[in-house]
């Protein structure tokens, strides 16, 4: 939820839409209970998905039974098998951990065209067909389906509310204080040193930091095993994004409520591997703050695996060099060049475009690798890639995007397992 502000605009790192905020769905009662439901959020399209690939142009249309529907006027040899895909959106548990989503997507439609089309949208997350669990997959499409929501403004409002409720508590939040390093007395945190020096002491302590750089805090501790250090500093981690930021000029482009997705081939799987060139871009419009229909800001992203600006890795913001910049233009221009499939003549539009790269997510978010959702899960190996949000330290407690889920559904479900330790 991080956010930058340039030339009087407010960009966002992330927090494109959130699902299932409607009474009885997914995030209602969370978003709820933190006093969130409040914010100026916008309910998107009917369509709020839209996905261009093998030449064609598909919907999603918000709602479990429309959604099926929908896609089955495209493809009617399908319908069946829709609604059986949608009956199991509704009832995934944690066995469904185990289970390989690419497998259960293969089984489930016999065309793959459709299979491809309807795993378009989950670039929210990192496809993998050997790995990826149907836990994960069914948890970042489901809610999004049930129904879709755009905040009016940046990610700020978020964080601004969930800090007054901590005041309103008699809480504080203090910034500019990294932790060092943790001391331990019999098998608890008993204080967390700062680099300014300053030491808290506390009954818990909540990490939301990747538990491999969480480890390097614990040095000092005994009761934390060798082996659980293992687990999270060998632990695999997701790819990185990368995104091209633009400007679009005053009453260029009308403002659009819906996402598009747009693959150069039906190759979805497997285009996290093969995306150099760019064969796959989500197109993600920012809502207007002044209730106008005039669009100025749209979000271009892309996966982007770590190998590919490893080259410039003991570098930091603003010291990468020509190369550098140069790799991050090409990158935008290819991104551009899939859009302009959905918006023909989008280049022209383009006032001005900020980059990022895996690098600049690990050096603003600390996230190893600039891994975009955390760590990797494996339905191979779950008991070993999902993890307890309880660690060897009684009163040390996980949350965050590496534990159980990315996202802000997965982030959210983890920080109330969290928090059910203590209360």
């Amino acid at each position: 939820m991080q956010s930058f502000r340039r030339a009087g605009l407010d960009y966002d790192t992330g927090l494109h839409y959130v699902g299932g905020l409607a009474p009885g769905q997914a995030m209602h009662k969370a978003f709820a209970q933190l006093g969130l439901l409040d914010l100026p959020w916008q309910r998107m399209d009917e369509d709020f998905d839209h996905v261009i690939i093998g030449g064609r142009h598909f919907t999603f249309r918000q709602g479990y039974e429309a959604f099926a529907e929908g896609l089955a006027k495209d493809f009617p040899h399908q319908r069946e098998a829709l609604q059986s895909y949608v009956r199991r959106l509704q009832h995934i548990t944690a066995s469904d951990m185990d289970v390989p989503a690419y497998d259960y997507l293969r089984q489930t439609f016999s065309d793959e065209l459709l299979l491809n089309v309807v795993s378009a949208a989950a670039m929210k997350t990192e496809l993998r067909r050997e790995s990826l669990p149907l836990f994960n997959f069914a948890h970042t499409c489901s809610s999004y389906i049930e129904s879709s929501w755009r905040l009016q403004g940046d990610g700020n409002l978020l964080v601004g509310k969930l800090v007054g409720t901590i005041r309103e508590a008699g809480g504080e939040v203090r910034t500019g204080r990294r932790v060092v390093s943790l001391t331990e007395t019999g098998g608890r945190i008993a204080s967390a040193v700062c680099s300014d020096g300053e030491t808290y002491e506390a009954g818990y302590f909540i990490s939301d930091i990747h538990p491999a750089t969480l480890c390097s805090l614990l040095e000092g501790c005994p009761s934390v095993r060798k082996s659980f250090r293992r687990r999270m500093e060998t632990a695999e981690n997701t790819c990185g994004m990368f995104t091209a930021q633009l400007r679009i000029k005053p009453d260029a482009l009308r403002y659009f409520a819906h996402n598009v997705f747009v693959y150069d081939r039906p190759n979805v799987w497997t285009m996290t591997e093969e995306n150099d060139p760019v064969k796959g871009v989500m197109i993600s419009a920012r809502a207007p703050e002044d209730g106008s229909d005039s669009l100025r800001q749209i979000d271009l992203l892309t996966p982007m695996p770590w190998h590919e600006c490893e080259a410039w890795a003991d570098t930091r913001v603003g010291r990468r060099g020509d190369d550098y910049k140069a790799l991050c233009r090409e990158k935008a221009a290819q991104c551009l060049t899939l859009a302009e499939r959905y918006i023909p003549g989008l280049r022209d539009m383009v006032e001005q475009c900020y980059t990022s790269t895996p690098l600049t997510y690990r050096d603003y978010l600390g996230s190893p690798e600039g891994c975009a959702f955390g760590m990797r899960k494996d339905c191979r190996a779950a008991m070993l890639t999902f993890h307890s949000v309880s660690t060897p330290l009684a009163n040390l407690l996980l949350t965050g995007g590496s534990v159980i889920l990315p996202g802000i559904e997965g982030v959210t479900m983890t920080a109330f397992e969290t928090c059910s330790k203590i209360v």
